[in-house]
């Protein structure tokens, strides 16, 4: 299975971006995204921003992978 987790484009250098997910920054690029901008919210996969998102879509993904987590230490 695989799995894109929202982000948010917080720089911009060339063709990469650091992106922020609730506080933990990594690396992506952006090759596959047209035209990202700083405060973007992009799905990220294998280190590749996938696909740009709203914000409203990033919270309710973020709401519901923390909901599958918590269910998670439930078991």
């Amino acid at each position: 299975m695989c799995l894109a987790i929202p982000a948010k484009i917080v720089e911009i250098k060339n063709d990469m971006a650091t992106v922020d997910l609730e506080g933990t920054r990594r690396e992506a690029s952006l090759l596959l995204i047209e035209n990202p901008s700083l405060g973007d919210y992009v799905m990220v996969h294998a280190g590749f921003a996938i696909h740009k998102i709203d914000e409203s879509q990033a919270m309710e993904s973020l709401r519901t992978l923390r909901e599958l987590a918590a269910f998670r230490d439930v078991v």
